[in-house]
């Protein structure tokens, strides 16, 4: 069950970004929650001369950690594909955040790296769009959201094209494949008593 939250999960932030577009200041549908992104620094009262004219949708606020703070396979502890892109990191909950990753690569070359690296089969949760998750730590209920995972999902099936690249005219376009992964939360260490 709690395979299939976070696979859901996963599809649905997948949807919403290809509802949003890709980097156009196209809004969400209204009625549809998205999950939110890393919390922009705060801006002096002068930036708001900056805002989008009446009549025009706001462009959406710059992500830090898709700038400045690109993860790595080190702050993630998890292996990356080779040429994996960031995308977007997202709050979870419960303290942990979701990272997405595009690529060119075909789901079957992802998977079958990821297999090799995680030495473990994972388990395809979804045949149509192909999606197979890895568990890469276990899950607690008490301090998690979601199970540390590495999903896998396809996205060059079907008259979709791929994933959009959310960032406009960058390349590629689309990407073929999406990564999301959950990475093991920091253990925090309990205060000593004296």
């Amino acid at each position: 069950m709690r395979r299939q939250a976070a696979v859901l999960l996963f599809t649905a932030v997948a949807l919403l970004a290809v509802l949003a577009g890709p980097a156009t200041g196209e809004a969400a549908p209204q009625g549809q929650s998205r999950p939110k992104p890393v919390a922009p620094p705060a801006q002096p009262a002068a930036a708001s001369a900056s805002q989008a004219p009446a009549g025009q949708a706001p462009q959406p606020a710059a992500n830090p950690a898709s700038t400045a703070e690109v993860p790595s396979a080190a702050t993630l502890g998890v292996p990356f594909f080779e040429g994996m892109q960031f995308i977007e990191s997202y709050d979870a909950g419960a303290g942990q955040r979701f990272y997405l990753f595009g690529t060119t690569g075909s789901f079957d070359d992802v998977v079958a790296f990821y297999r090799a690296a995680l030495k473990q089969r994972g388990e395809l949760v979804f045949e149509k769009p192909a999606t197979h998750q890895f568990d890469i730590g276990r899950f607690r209920e008490e301090t998690m959201a979601f199970p540390p995972s590495i999903t896998v999902k396809d996205y060059a099936q079907g008259a979709t094209g791929g994933y959009p690249n959310p960032k406009a005219g960058a390349e590629p376009a689309r990407y073929r494949t999406i990564v999301q992964v959950v990475p093991i939360p920091a253990e925090t260490t309990p205060p000593i008593k004296r």
